[in-house]
């Protein structure tokens, strides 16, 4: 699925690397961001009406079902009354509602799984938004706050005559410096945030595991 296809790639981006390579690092926040909040619309649609399709599987599967245990009891009627003809016109019915039964079977466990794929992707795109938004506050300050620097060096350094080439190239390193230094204090805190995000995920995992092993002491498994 196209949409999948789109989520899955929003997913994997890298935010940061995304931010380096911006001409305009605030638009491409912002931008990237904005995809994320379109998919994610698109993907809750998506949710929705796979959903509905897997009730409505379910209901013609069940219809059939009905049909079935329907057909088979007249032909249990027929046989009692010695009507063979009967019993196996009645039979006929009796597996092609069968066939039709299985076959809505096993399209209500192919929805089901495309239902589950989409819940993921859901989930999925909902941390990574959740994520780029919390990066973004960060890295646009510091984006900020360099752009900031290079402006004051700006006015410090314009020269007053006309020895501007040497000062302009100073200019420059400052503004390279400054903008650097913000952007690696920016990574190191993102390194810190996620950490910290994969220490809580196996704080997470531990407290499932537990969980289970009670589960399991307590049904005798």
């Amino acid at each position: 699925m196209a949409l999948l296809e789109r989520v899955s790639t929003l997913v994997r981006a890298n935010l940061n690397d995304l931010i380096d390579k911006a001409e305009h690092p605030e638009k491409m926040i912002k931008q990237v961001i904005l995809d994320m909040q379109n998919q994610l619309l698109q993907v809750k649609t998506q949710v929705a009406i796979a959903i509905a399709d897997q009730h409505l599987l379910e209901k013609k599967q069940k219809e059939n079902e009905d049909h079935v245990a329907e057909w088979m009891r007249k032909a249990e009627l027929a046989v009692d009354k010695k009507e063979d003809d009967l019993a196996r016109a009645a039979l006929q019915r009796v597996e092609s509602y069968r066939d039709l039964s299985e076959g809505f079977a096993q399209q209500v466990t192919d929805q089901k799984a495309q239902v589950e794929n989409l819940k993921t992707a859901l989930r999925q795109l909902e941390q990574k938004l959740a994520e780029a938004q919390a990066k973004a506050d960060l890295l646009i300050t510091q984006h900020r706050r360099a752009r900031a620097v290079g402006k004051a060096s700006d006015a410090r350094m314009k020269p007053a005559g006309g020895n501007g080439s040497s000062a302009n190239a100073f200019d420059r390193m400052k503004r390279k410096v400054a903008s650097e230094a913000a952007l690696s204090q920016a990574k190191s805190e993102l390194a810190a945030d996620d950490m910290e995000g994969r220490l809580a995920e196996l704080e997470k995992q531990d407290r499932i595991e537990q969980l289970l092993a009670e589960l399991k002491t307590k049904r005798g498994a």
